[in-house]
């Protein structure tokens, strides 16, 4: 049986898909015919969905704290002009602008519109749907659908100890004699003979060449070269305290980095490997070039992981990747226990053969609570501060007696107190 009259407008407007109306709309369409008819014809000139072409270009990569531009190109392949409102879905941490944008783009056209990124964590943001909604020309009616057009941001650590970089090259300068500020290294490379001034070391006194010259001549030496350099993040439970307002990952990260650039200009080889209680990420066998970028891209999608550190596994990864002698950093935490229990029974297998480096972020809360005096809380909270400290360093000895180099500082001092040890290592001839 045919419908008509206020039947068929009720079915009309039941066939339209749902949410294409506005809530306030629903009574008045069934009184109001002539306002159902051109809805129903506003929803039919709308530019179809289901048939727009998506494609993504721009940055595919991003530093912490930079910004990142990503173009979407919209082709609209009907015969009708698009004229729609367009969300682009990040996750909340890519802290995109705009969210949602308009768009008008004619039949047979194509228009792009850009999406800016400022991401507030490192690692992977993807971004996969495309919710586009398509109005007719007089805006009553809209189709709405969803396209998937995938895209991967990188989010690179931020790297903020490169600013430590500059003074620590030159520090390498005078170690390698290539400044007017010669300082003798006491590495074992023979460099140059040359004459004897003031206040030389009288051990360098080349005395054979001499005897063959009118002047005393002295050696000069510089630091071992081609030195083999193990840099060892442990991604297990400990990693994740925040130390400051950051992780404490993401201070051995800056520390790494900064190592990582240093030892490359100083002519070594570097790998690098994260590892809880499997094997997180590794970079190994790169040039001096191409080091850093592939410690920097390894390490972007890193995060801690919730899990005890194997340190067994850890030292024998370790033993694995450095099969002759080297120099070991180990970026972890100096907690009494995890220390006490995992690495402490495995440093001489890494101390036997290898030169050993501990690194690790204190917190530098716990050295404010130490300084509190005034109130009741004030003194609990220092003399719990001093309890931490004092066991801390018990710990630190305890690694310095089995030969390790320990190195703690909070966040913002611990890669450039790490590279002064490196350099000072160098410097001693222990590499």
């Amino acid at each position: 049986m045919a419908l008509t009259g206020r039947t068929a407008l009720l079915a009309a407007i039941g066939s339209l898909p749902v949410g294409i109306l506005a809530p306030s709309w629903a009574g008045m369409l069934a009184v109001n015919a002539p306002l159902t008819l051109a809805i129903l014809c506003d929803y039919a000139m709308a530019a179809p969905v289901r048939t727009l072409q998506f494609t993504r270009t721009g940055d595919t990569s991003v530093r912490l704290g930079d910004g990142a531009e990503v173009h979407l190109t919209v082709t609209n392949p009907s015969r009708r002009r698009l004229r729609a409102q367009l969300r682009d879905a990040w996750p909340p941490s890519s802290a995109q602008a705009p969210g949602r944008q308009k768009v008008t783009v004619p039949a047979g056209e194509r228009r792009r519109i850009t999406t800016v990124l400022r991401p507030t964590r490192r690692g992977d943001r993807r971004a996969e749907r495309v919710t586009v909604r398509s109005y007719g020309p007089l805006g009553l009616a809209a189709r709405q659908g969803n396209h998937v057009v995938p895209w991967t941001v990188r989010v690179l650590p931020p790297f903020a100890s490169r600013k430590h970089l500059p003074s620590r090259l030159a520090r390498l300068r005078e170690l390698d004699g290539r400044t007017s500020a010669l300082t003798r290294g006491e590495g074992t490379e023979f460099d140059s003979l040359r004459e004897y001034v003031p206040g030389d070391d009288t051990r360098s006194i080349d005395w054979r060449a001499t005897a063959r010259q009118t002047t005393v001549a002295v050696r000069t030496w510089r630091p071992e070269r081609d030195r083999h350099i193990l840099i060892v993040l442990d991604t297990g439970r400990t990693s994740a305290g925040r130390v400051g307002d950051i992780p404490r990952l993401d201070a051995s990260i800056d520390a790494a980095l900064l190592l990582t650039a240093l030892a490359a200009r100083a002519g070594d080889r570097v790998d690098l490997l994260a590892y809880d209680r499997r094997l997180r990420a590794q970079v190994q066998g790169r040039s001096a070039s191409d080091v850093l970028p592939a410690v920097v891209d390894a390490l972007a999608p890193l995060e801690p992981e919730l899990v005890e550190t194997d340190a067994r596994g850890l030292a024998a990864t370790a033993l694995a990747r450095a099969p002759r002698r080297s120099l070991i950093v180990l970026l972890t935490g100096l907690d009494a226990a995890p220390v006490e229990e995992g690495l402490l029974p495995v440093l001489p297998q890494l101390t036997q053969r290898h030169t050993v480096l501990v690194a690790s972020p204190s917190d530098p809360h716990v050295a404010r609570m130490a300084t509190h005096r005034g109130t009741i809380e004030g003194v609990y909270e220092a003399a719990a501060a001093t309890q931490a400290q004092s066991q801390r360093l018990r710990t630190a000895e305890q690694l310095q007696r089995h030969g390790v180099t320990v190195v703690d500082a909070t966040p913002d001092d611990l890669a450039p107190a790490l590279a002064d040890a490196y350099l000072a290592l160098k410097a001693a001839g222990r590499l």
